[in-house]
């Protein structure tokens, strides 16, 4: 390091102010016992001052609000483009990353807004500021915003900070923290009467260190460092061609026949989009009882399934027949429940149930849904219509045996009361006393 920036008495100074910030004296008063002081030369105090404050690590936030107050007043007294440390405070405010008190608190010390109000904050502690600061009653302005009110004639380059630009780090890691670790993780917390092994040092030592040693020539270069000499060798280098012994590895998947597979899909696709040929239906279901593995590189998706079952509910049956082991057939049944009810998908269902065993909470949240269905509907006619459908669909679960009706009793009865005047919802209203 170079010269030092501070001498002691005023390093002491900066450091016993700093410590004082977190008690209970207000901002003004931490101000005015600052620059009482004729000795303290202002700029090195204030130099010394940003340096801290461009790592948020080093202060703690009542320190960063009264450092931040100090590189103002010292300037206060002229333009703001006079103020050295101006284009510095400006980027504060407008950093996104940090505290929103503490961009607020740049933004009263510059007067943005109404300046009035800085005079009467600058009279509670920096804590107490913290405390009752509300998020909600302060907007930010943006950037170009405020570089404009107070960079206008100021130096147009950014502040830059000359530990920034060298290889050396202005804060090392915490040796005793185990790399990857979280030091605020509960696992870290002391019991009452243990010394803390993370961090055990003196953080003001630690500071006052820090301070001592900065200097306004910043760290010292690195030196050029020449080539090291070439290895004499008295004769001419021997170029080095390393073994190449590599085992050549037949792919088998290599020119197999994909055309069968081809096929499916293209029919698929086209099923997605309206109904198939009755020809056509039947070469999709052929090719999938050949090989039924031809479903899994159909191109259908879970997506995809509400638009197969609509155009083409009977191979829609078959492909969900054919995935029922599949690891994704959870989620081709989560799209069936989910998608809006009509006669194809409780067909669909209905020739699930009797084909193969489909999950007892697929069935029921099946049900409801269809019942809610029904009471939702706005058009009397499309709403007797779906209530016949739900109904003939129920009889038909009730009697094959493929749900508990006593999971679903009262439900279904009150679905029949509520439509007793269609047909097919007394049929199976009786249907259901004959059960109990």
């Amino acid at each position: 390091m170079g010269k030092k920036m501070l001498n002691f008495e005023e390093q002491c100074k900066i450091v016993n102010l700093l410590k004082s910030s977190s008690e209970q004296k207000s901002i003004e008063e931490t101000l005015t016992e600052f620059f009482t002081n004729p000795k303290l030369r202002h700029f090195n105090v204030c130099y010394s001052l940003s340096l801290l404050l461009q790592d948020k690590m080093m202060l703690s936030s009542t320190e960063r609000l009264v450092a931040f107050a100090i590189l103002h007043r010292s300037y206060s007294s002229q333009k703001s483009a006079a103020n050295p440390f101006i284009s510095f405070l400006v980027n504060a405010a407008c950093d996104e990353g940090a505290e929103n008190y503490e961009r607020a608190f740049i933004l009263h010390l510059l007067g943005f807004g109404n300046s009035n109000s800085s005079k009467e904050f600058l009279k509670q502690s920096a804590s107490e500021y913290i405390k009752k600061f509300d998020p909600s009653s302060q907007t930010f302005p943006q950037k170009e915003q405020l570089q404009k009110q107070y960079l206008e004639k100021a130096h147009p380059e950014p502040y830059a900070c000359l530990l920034k630009s060298t290889a050396v780090k202005n804060v090392l890691a915490d040796p005793d923290v185990p790399p990857g670790c979280d030091v605020n993780s509960a696992e870290f917390d002391l019991e009452p009467g243990a010394k803390s092994k993370l961090g055990s040092g003196d953080r003001d030592e630690a500071l006052s260190g820090l301070i001592a040693n900065l200097s306004l020539e910043g760290l010292i270069p690195h030196w050029i460092r020449p080539l090291p000499p070439r290895f004499p060798v008295d004769e001419e280098l021997v170029w080095l061609n390393p073994d190449n012994n590599h085992e050549l590895q037949w792919d088998q998947g290599m020119c197999a026949d994909t055309s069968r597979g081809a096929a499916v899909r293209d029919l698929i696709a086209k099923a997605l989009r309206g109904p198939l040929a009755p020809n056509q239906q039947e070469q999709v279901l052929v090719e999938l009882a050949n090989d039924p593995k031809l479903v899994y590189h159909c191109g259908l998706t879970p997506r995809k399934l509400p638009e197969l079952v609509e155009s083409n509910p009977l191979i829609a049956v078959d492909v969900l027949i054919k995935l029922i082991n599949s690891p994704e057939i959870a989620e081709y049944f989560t799209v069936l429940v989910n998608m809006d009810m009509s006669l194809h998908s409780m067909e669909v269902v209905n020739r699930l149930t009797t084909a193969v065993e489909l999950p007892k909470e697929f069935v029921r949240t099946y049900i409801t849904n269809c019942i809610s269905s029904c009471e939702n509907i706005k058009d009397k006619y499309m709403q007797n219509r779906l209530v016949r459908l739900v109904c003939v669909f129920l009889q038909s679960l009730i009697r094959n045996r493929i749900i508990d009706v006593k999971d679903l009793f009262i439900e279904v009865q009150a679905f029949c009361i509520e439509f007793s005047r269609i047909r097919e919802a007394a049929g199976l209203f009786r249907l259901l006393k004959t059960l109990e």
